[in-house]
């Protein structure tokens, strides 16, 4: 058995660290979430659902997302625009975390 020493480690090369790197932002889980548990969303219903976040806020980080492959956006030809959000197959492979995540908030909650 070998010890391992931190001084010879280095975080940023960690799958912890891409994982963090992806989903780190004060709204990223929340959106996340919310694909997850309601599937296809529109960007107001996004708005209406988080609630304190401004548009400006929500479009970038949903830019990001879709950035990371985590997202996609799927734009309709009409007017008025309609523009849906869903998880793609690598955002829902962070469904059984997110689903960690809240089983142990209802377990812990006060």
């Amino acid at each position: 058995m070998t010890d391992k020493c931190i001084a010879d480690e280095c975080l940023s090369s960690t799958g912890f660290s891409y994982t963090l790197s992806l989903i780190n932002g004060k709204y990223k889980m929340t959106i996340l979430y919310t694909l997850m548990e309601f599937g296809v969303v529109r960007f107001n219903e996004m708005k209406r659902y988080i609630g304190g976040i401004s548009y400006k806020t929500l479009s970038l980080t949903l830019k990001e997302l879709e950035a990371d492959r985590l997202i996609q956006r799927k734009e309709y030809p009409q007017i008025p625009p309609k523009v849906e959000y869903s998880l793609t197959p690598r955002g829902e492979s962070l469904i059984p975390i997110l689903d960690s995540m809240c089983e142990w908030g209802d377990t812990h909650r006060l």
